[in-house]
């Protein structure tokens, strides 16, 4: 079985993500086999709570302030609504549900107060609780905990090096330092990054390097393909392609082999035999529901179509602490 480890070096990351594309989707497969069951798929639902009017500068997002996008700010949303949401995301198949707020960091105040409630009552219908609510300290990682959050989701977007030309309003090691109280607060974490911004490969393996180097690996590492909305710096960027995708999630899969690998923005685009390519290299996780926070994604019965096709079936929610248990 392949050891789980976190002592990689960028050397050896580089070789495997060089592999010829055949064989390295092979040994992801390999991987995969190993440590979860092929034929599952963790189907997420992501809900904006509270959209646009960020003070950040990130170049993709349209929910900055600082860019003229068609994505409106709007208040946090009201608690039946985000019931609502839940219960039609529950309806629809996903088993996890999250929900992100367009804040650079997260203030204990009365927002904060109605978040939690949020959360109590998400949680309360058997669905594992996400949320991306930008930078966090300990104490307020510890209420979320308290609250029932199950996954906190903070992506490092890249590599180091390449972080500072995309975004200037906050360092990478502020994410570091967010990923570090999410963990103290013993919370799940999600965390991933963006292909498809102008970056080198050599940016991409950086981005792998940390993820697989952190004390712990995230349990959850999104790969997204960049979607270039108008009005942000990244307009017009052409999209990653699928073999850049399937070499990162391949690659992802090899050196984090029992986190989920979710396939995430960017799928929209993606025929059904693209996704097949995805979930042969590693991918079991996706995101389900017309939009993925302001930008467009797959509707539900174009998923269930797809699942029928491929054999998938949606992965249960708490499956490892229902494996524990029994």
């Amino acid at each position: 079985m392949s050891e789980i480890r976190t002592d990689w070096t960028k050397s050896e990351i580089e070789e495997i993500y060089n592999t010829p594309l055949m064989e390295l989707i092979y040994r992801a497969a390999t991987v995969h086999r190993e440590y979860h069951n092929t034929g599952e798929v963790q189907v997420c639902t992501l809900l904006s709570i509270k959209t646009g009017g960020c003070p950040e500068d990130c170049s993709y997002c349209p929910q900055s302030a600082l860019y003229q996008t068609e994505v409106d700010a709007e208040p946090l949303m009201q608690l039946n609504e985000v019931i609502d949401s839940a219960m039609q995301a529950k309806a629809s198949g996903s088993t996890r549900f999250c929900m992100g707020s367009a804040w650079r960091n997260a203030r204990s105040n009365k927002d904060f107060d109605r978040v939690t409630e949020m959360i109590k009552a998400v949680n309360s219908m058997g669905l594992e609780v996400c949320c991306t609510l930008g930078m966090l300290t300990e104490e307020q990682a510890l209420k979320l905990k308290q609250a029932g959050l199950y996954a906190y989701n903070h992506n490092l977007d890249s590599g180091e090096d390449f972080y500072e030309k995309i975004i200037t309003t906050r360092t990478y090691n502020d994410r570091l330092t967010t990923l570090e109280n999410v963990r103290k607060a013993n919370l799940s974490v999600c965390c991933g990054g963006i292909i498809g911004m102008g970056e080198s490969d050599g940016d991409r393996l950086d981005l792998l390097h940390t993820l697989a180097t952190l004390p712990k690996h995230p349990e959850s590492v999104p790969i997204n393909a960049l979607v270039a909305v108008k009005g942000t710096p990244m307009e017009g960027r052409e999209k990653a392609t699928v073999w850049e995708m399937v070499r990162m999630i391949a690659t992802a899969r090899i050196v984090m082999p029992a986190s989920m690998v979710r396939l995430s923005a960017g799928r929209v685009d993606m025929p059904v035999s693209e996704q097949a390519l995805c979930f042969m290299a590693g991918a079991n996780s996706i995101f389900a529901g017309e939009k993925l926070l302001t930008t467009p994604n797959n509707e539900s019965d174009q998923d269930k179509m797809m699942f029928g096709l491929l054999g998938l079936e949606p992965r249960k929610a708490f499956k490892e602490e229902l494996e524990k248990i029994s």
